[in-house]
């Protein structure tokens, strides 16, 4: 692997290890082993499908866009509205969940600073200082992304090494006592990373190295499916009953404040990593689809998450919860219908093109929508 597919791999990886991994060991407790299994399996594969719809459409179109940009070509106005609305809207909670998170962990490492700051002043500081990347373009955040993913290596490493030893098996249940449909939004959010295939996609200036994009986009979709699992199993195999829906805070009582120090490492990088691309992402968005001013696009791009947590806005759960029923579902249907009508109406001969699709799109579609339907009804309930 070249430092060019190395670059795109490390994006796309640091992407979908996010904060929405640290709700997975939560949901395996409470559903068991067995059915969180095949959620990993059924949406690992359904996630993994839209990540290469998404990057055969960015082959078949000359235009370099976003998810708006492609929706206005395919889709028509209808499809565009709806795309800015799930692009704006959707990336806009997610970069907040992550500065509501990352102010979390930064007030777990601030408790060996000799001086006290306040959640406001950490959130700024987590703020301030990916901002800066993300103005200064994907290449940088490209850069950054290896560096962060070497760390994480590294970190869940230590985290795994400390924590298999006190695993317990009677700790993780095969089937559990709560709702089969609780971890669909959980499971579907941590895993999902199209966002940042565009970005990756952009990376590849080559006609020889476009053609390494289908085997990037699987090799790190999988190794992250893979690695969420494991440590969801881990987690819930060490703290049982007690795991906490933040992961870390349920380890304590068997690992000591070492772990939840490292751990905080590790969530830190984990997310400050999926906040740079997808904020490089609707910046790229605002620029390439909305035909704003580059210096706009990127001052509201920084600025509308931080302006929403000054607000008051603070619940991470209650923000994630939202991204994962609404948005999350609508970009991966609108990534599916564009996919159909990109191969119908692509201007370019694509590098890589999916084989024996048939209906494989309107499968993933009745299976998400089910899905989501399913886990709306069994909160109702």
């Amino acid at each position: 692997m070249n430092f060019g597919s190395l670059f795109a791999f490390s994006t796309l990886l640091g992407t979908i290890i996010g904060a929405g991994m640290f709700g997975l060991p939560f949901v395996v407790q409470k559903v068991g082993v067995i059915p969180a299994l095949f959620y990993f399996l059924a949406l690992g594969g359904a996630v993994t499908l839209i990540h290469l719809f998404f990057g055969e459409i960015c082959l078949r179109t000359i235009r370099k866009s976003r998810l708006v940009g492609y929706a206005s070509v395919y889709l028509g106005p209808a499809g565009k509205a709806a795309a800015v609305c799930s692009t704006v809207l959707g990336v806009t909670g997610a970069l907040l969940a992550y500065i509501i998170l990352g102010t979390h962990f930064l007030r777990i490492l601030a408790g060996s600073f000799p001086f006290v700051l306040s959640e406001t002043a950490l959130a700024a500081v987590f703020w301030a200082a990916l901002s800066f990347f993300v103005l200064r373009g994907i290449r940088a955040v490209a850069k950054a992304e290896l560096v962060m993913v070497i760390i994480l290596a590294g970190v869940l490493l230590l985290i795994f090494g400390a924590a298999i030893p006190r695993v317990r098996f009677d700790n993780l249940l095969w089937f559990g006592s709560d709702g089969v449909f609780l971890p669909y939004g959980v499971i579907l959010f941590a895993l999902a990373g199209w966002s940042a295939v565009p970005e990756i996609a952009e990376m590849f200036k080559k006609r020889s190295e476009k053609k390494r994009l289908d085997n990037v986009i699987i090799a790190a979709s999988l190794v992250a499916a893979g690695v969420s699992f494991l440590f969801a199993l881990v987690v819930a195999g060490v703290s049982g009953n007690g795991t906490s829906q933040d992961a870390l805070s349920g380890l304590i009582p068997f690992l000591g404040g070492n772990i939840v120090f490292l751990g905080s490492v590790f969530g830190l990088v984990a997310i400050a990593s999926s906040f740079m691309v997808l904020a490089s992402y609707l910046k790229n968005s605002l620029v390439q689809d909305g035909k704003m001013p580059g210096w706009f696009a990127a001052v509201f791009t920084i600025t509308a998450p931080m302006a929403l947590f000054l607000a008051g806005l603070r619940e991470f759960i209650s923000v994630l919860g939202v991204l994962g029923a609404v948005f999350g579902l609508m970009e991966a249907l609108l990534i599916i219908a564009i996919f159909i009508q990109a191969r119908k109406k692509g201007d370019r001969e694509p590098e890589y093109a999916l084989r024996g699709v048939g209906i494989l799109p309107i499968f993933l579609c009745f299976l998400l929508a089910g899905g989501a339907v399913a886990q709306f009804l069994y909160h109702a309930r």
